[in-house]
């Protein structure tokens, strides 16, 4: 098999993988794209895409059950849960091909088939046992992603216990629904089934859901879950599953209190593991610490040539950081004056469940360990005219502020959209816009947006509208 030589390899297609070969490929590189299963990885297939549409369906579901606080009426509302996966996964295939086609625009060669390192500068790809190709290139960037983590006694069997692959294909609405770990998965996954009518306890085993968000944000959010009807148990531990037939019994220990707790199905969101293994790394200088490649600055790993980045690597696990960190590491391999490092403080985390979350920067209490002075500003919905005009007054807005130099430390929001209104306070934290900045910027009226310059003006004592 002859060897076809490139200027750049990327192995895995996903939101990392697939940006970095494109951006290689404008900038004169001959670039290729390794792999094994679907372009667009597990973000666009199985994750960040697919989850989003199944949750408007249920955002759909709830507001057809309030139909009369806007002047309304329908009798025997229903749906075909096998239709809302259906369009799920028709969106997931729709963006998937779209991919392939941008890689093809830009002239990426795309190889199928499972890429591994095979010496310096190699990548030897296969296909179900046999060899697809033989490649080299003098930078290769590994971008294998990571998968859903296991823990002993809730081991994922695609019946009972699901993992979010399993839980994002449901061939029928479980009644009683568990969901183990509440970050960012745990929490759309219970939101999504709970606003689709099942009963949802939420378990996790820190003293707070939401963990990485800002505690009265994460307390904000915990209120509104329980106000809607879900059942959350913190500082819990699962100590095992009992499996009953079609369904089983959580033993949970909670508050030195045992208690079990029947579910039709369990949806188990414990975090994830990087990908690191059979691509490899053995012999090489590549470094593994906790599942993930450890990498400097410029996404370059401890052996020369090959560089790592997206979900691979350290955290945040985000589809846009791993863009990011592609386009980044090809402009650094290229040669590029005006490349910049990650600032990982300035990297947006969104949480699409009702309320939604997103925040970007320091949470109050990050910033306060790490001595600075602080002022804190809030604004809640209610106070917004837009909120209230729409029906959705439920919600708030936190800004966290140096109080020496003005300087916009973290952001944090609760409520509608607010997916949509964080990158406001990205691009603020991103241009180094200080408090006098923001409180002098004109938002429009009505917006929900609003909300985010009057926590601007609370944070300095002159909020208007609360």
């Amino acid at each position: 098999m002859a060897e076809q030589t490139f200027d750049l390899i990327v192995l895995g297609g996903g939101p990392g993988g697939y940006v970095a070969a494109i951006r290689a490929a404008q900038l004169g590189m001959k670039a290729a794209v390794v792999e094994r299963e679907h372009l667009g990885g597990i973000c666009l297939n199985w994750g960040c895409i697919p989850t989003k549409a199944l949750l408007r369906s249920s955002e759909i579901n709830h507001l057809l059950h309030t139909l009369d606080a806007y002047g309304f009426g329908a009798d025997n509302i229903r749906f075909d849960i096998g239709k809302v996966v259906k369009r799920s996964r028709a969106v997931a295939n729709q963006l998937s091909g779209g991919v392939k086609h941008l890689l093809r625009k830009n002239k990426v060669t795309v190889f199928d088939g499972h890429g591994k390192l095979a010496g310096k500068g190699k990548l030897a790809v296969a296909k179900d046992g046999k060899a697809v190709a033989d490649l080299s290139a003098k930078h290769i960037i590994l971008a294998t992603g990571a998968r859903a983590r296991q823990l002993p006694g809730l081991e994922t069997d695609g019946k009972l216990i699901w993992s979010y692959r399993e839980a994002m294909v449901p061939p029928r609405m479980p009644k009683k629904l568990v969901v183990v770990g509440s970050g960012a998965i745990g929490a759309e996954f219970a939101s999504f089934y709970l606003n689709m009518g099942a009963e949802v306890t939420l378990i996790e085993v820190l003293d707070r859901i939401l963990p990485v968000e800002d505690a009265e944000i994460s307390a904000f959010v915990r209120k509104s879950f329980e106000k809607q009807g879900m059942k959350i148990l913190t500082a819990a531990k699962v100590q095992g599953v009992r499996k009953e037939g079609d369904g089983l019994t959580a033993v949970v220990e909670a508050g030195n209190k045992v208690q079990e707790i029947k579910a039709d199905r369990l949806i188990s969101a414990v975090g994830i593991v990087g990908n690191v293994e059979d691509i490899g790394l053995e012999g090489t200088g590549v470094k593994v610490e906790k599942t993930h490649v450890v990498i400097d600055e410029w996404c370059r790993t401890g052996e020369p040539g090959v560089y790592a980045i997206g979900d691979l690597t350290g955290a945040p696990w985000l589809a846009h950081k791993a863009s990011h960190e592609g386009v980044i590491c090809v402009e650094k391999i290229a040669g590029l004056n005006d490349v910049h490092p990650l600032d990982v403080g300035n990297i947006p985390g969104c949480t699409y469940c009702r309320p939604q979350v997103a925040s970007v920067g320091m949470t109050e209490e990050a910033a306060k360990q790490a001595g600075k002075q602080v002022k804190v500003g809030r604004f809640p919905f209610i106070g917004n005219g837009k909120a209230i005009a729409m029906g959705e007054p439920e919600g708030m807005v936190k800004t966290v502020f140096d109080a020496k130099t003005g300087e916009l430390l973290g952001a944090h929001m609760a409520g509608p959209e607010v997916t949509e209104m964080i990158q406001g306070y990205t691009v603020a934290r991103t241009l180094e816009t200080t408090e006098t900045d923001l409180m002098n910027t004109v938002f429009p009226h009505p917006t929900v947006s609003e909300a985010m310059h009057e926590a601007v003006l609370d944070a300095y004592g002159r909020v208007i509208h609360i």
